[in-house]
């Protein structure tokens, strides 16, 4: 004789402990991506006041992208940021336009040698386009 088993609860239980721990991490991986978390970098380079714009660079699973971003700089300090993305695919757009949503609260009101953005609205990729570009403003705007 066959005995009639129950589904068991398990693998539900399972499977919500796990989406459950994966929110807990991606909360984690956000909570320390800011700009200038290390305030004892060089600070002594001087910079012209102005605005400044250059592109940057960065390789993305689905391959090069890249993004324009413009600065102005008060006193080597950023006052305005300003990212304009160029995607090349629905996935691209989404961290791309995530991460221009977010960079002005990252990235204003901090030094520009201070300035380092690893992830921004659950973008990571994106800010290595945004430091290519930050480096090519500083060396335009360096005084000297």
């Amino acid at each position: 004789m066959t005995r009639a088993t129950r589904p068991v609860a398990l693998p539900m239980y399972a499977t919500a402990a796990g989406l459950t721990l994966l929110g807990t991490l991606a909360g984690c991986a956000d909570a320390g991506a800011t700009a200038g978390d290390s305030p004892s970098g060089d600070t002594s380079a001087s910079y012209a006041d102005g605005s400044y714009q250059a592109n940057g660079t960065y390789t993305s699973p689905n391959g090069s992208e890249n993004i324009i971003v413009a600065v102005t700089l008060e006193d080597d300090i950023v006052t305005e940021v300003d990212v304009t993305t160029n995607p090349n695919n629905p996935t691209t757009e989404f961290y791309q336009s995530a991460f221009a949503e977010g960079i002005a609260a990252e990235a204003v009101g901090v030094d520009i040698d201070l300035l380092d953005v690893t992830r921004v609205s659950g973008s990571s990729l994106t800010s290595g386009g945004f430091r290519e570009a930050i480096a090519s403003i500083k060396a335009d705007a360096l005084e000297g």
